[in-house]
């Protein structure tokens, strides 16, 4: 069995609680940028999981997980992180051709899309996290000797309290388009945060302005507490995923954000495998499936 982490779930940095699951993403992408039909390629994650003692053991390559490809976690679970990154990717950059200048990374964790992806020179990366979380990240990027390929703004701030404040202090422009990604956030936070954050983003933007964010929509997420996926999350790495999500009733944000005047599209993980050709796939019948809750939903704010 790999070394297991501790689950304190109120660490500022990534040594336990939902700070460690910035460690299992990195592990995600590292494995997923050494595979030879890699859909995202990010070569700084294997550094930040060789730089935090925490997750000493974890696999960076899928050759060296147990069973490989058929461990339920560094196999479908590490593909599924692995397909979402491609897609928020794909979303960025969108945006950005679409006209968008700002990109706001709420809880950006190990992100790393400042370095990696082709960013227009007028555009700005706003990335906003506790400070423990940025402050490795930065710690792991200046050994590498790392540069952004755009203006990158590390924006420390804990979302449960006013972030708001120290985005637009940073420099962030609610008159100028801007587009958002809230990448495996949204399930830590109780559902009154959840709506307000949503509120937020929508009175922070302007037309033309994008927002991606994934949620789930299972009303008792306890009845997957032995499924495959969270079963070896737990056994392998020490992480219960369950225990660091809200268990409280979720908002409909993607229907909030319509009465406001958005357009949304909300897609399963599922739609984007079969658009890729590759990815995670739903469980076979009678097997407890972790992802068929999960969604991802994408929204614009017309222009006039």
């Amino acid at each position: 069995m790999a070394t297991t982490a501790p689950q304190h779930t109120d660490v500022d940095g990534v040594d336990g609680g939902i700070g460690l699951t910035a460690l299992l993403v990195a592990t995600a992408r590292a494995i997923e940028t050494h595979r030879h039909d890699s859909l995202a390629r990010d070569p700084y994650a294997e550094h930040f999981v060789r730089a935090a003692p925490a997750c000493a053991g974890w696999p960076v390559r899928i050759d060296q997980a147990p069973d490989g490809d058929d461990n339920p976690l560094w196999g479908r679970f590490a593909r599924y992180f692995g397909l979402r990154t491609r897609v928020l990717d794909d979303f960025a950059l969108r945006s950005v051709r679409m006209g968008a200048r700002q990109v706001v990374l709420l809880g950006a964790g190990l992100d790393t899309r400042a370095y990696r992806l082709e960013w227009p020179s007028d555009c700005a990366v706003y990335e906003i996290d506790r400070p423990g979380v940025l402050e490795f990240k930065h710690r792991v990027l200046l050994d590498l000797a790392a540069t952004p390929k755009v203006k990158r703004v590390p924006v420390p701030a804990d979302l449960r309290h006013d972030w708001v404040t120290a985005l637009t202090t940073a420099g962030f422009d609610p008159a100028l388009p801007s587009a958002w990604l809230v990448e495996g956030l949204l399930f830590y936070l109780p559902g009154p945060a959840e709506k307000y954050l949503i509120d937020t983003v929508d009175r922070l933007t302007t037309r033309g302005s994008a927002l991606a964010f994934e949620a789930k929509v299972e009303k008792d997420l306890h009845r997957y507490h032995d499924s495959p996926t969270y079963t070896a999350t737990r056994e392998q790495i020490g992480i219960d995923l369950l225990h660091l999500f809200d268990p409280g009733p979720r908002p409909d944000s993607a229907a909030d954000l319509v009465t406001k005047g958005w357009s949304t599209s909300v897609h399963t993980p599922f739609d984007f495998t079969h658009r890729h050709g590759r990815g995670p796939l739903p469980e076979p019948d009678g097997v407890k499936d972790a992802l068929e809750g999960n969604r991802w939903a994408f929204a614009h704010k017309p222009r006039p």
